[in-house]
């Protein structure tokens, strides 16, 4: 079997790898000097420039088994640029330390460049994900100190 190389190949195994839990994995798809932008973040960090920035957090994620995701209900768009996919996914999600199960809608908007990932822009409902793990107040605190 060939490597993944169209954006929506290489969304498929993002996806796939994320819901297999093999955050280690993942670094592989991304290019060197990718720009990974986490829209709605709350909290830094908002961007993550590079392999070895996306590696150390990955790697953080799979040792603390931090969470665990599972994608569902997705749909890939195509855009009029071929380099860019935009996805729309579910993630029904576990926090091990809290127990706290959830589901959140998901959107990215992907570029993919000779069969890597170069830039991204995820959309993600932060609300939801610290509630499940038992930080909606340090997250709310963190946007009302956003206007001071």
């Amino acid at each position: 079997m060939s490597a993944p190389t169209t954006p929506q190949e290489i969304f498929g195994r993002l996806i796939g790898l994320i819901s297999a839990g093999k955050w280690s994995e993942l670094t592989e798809l991304y290019a060197e000097d990718a720009e990974v932008e986490i829209v709605f973040s709350p909290v830094p960090p908002r961007r993550i420039h590079g392999r070895a920035e996306l590696r150390k957090r990955f790697a953080a994620l799979e040792a603390a088994d931090a969470i665990r995701l599972r994608a569902e209900n997705i749909h890939v768009h195509k855009t009029d640029d071929p380099e860019v996919v935009i996805a729309e996914f579910d993630y029904e999600g576990l926090y091990p330390a809290t127990g706290r199960t959830f589901r959140t809608a998901n959107i990215q908007v992907l570029r993919v460049r000779d069969g890597l990932i170069v830039e991204t822009r995820d959309f993600h409902d932060h609300l939801t994900f610290a509630a499940a793990d038992g930080r909606a107040s340090q997250l709310l605190a963190a946007l009302d100190q956003q206007g001071d």
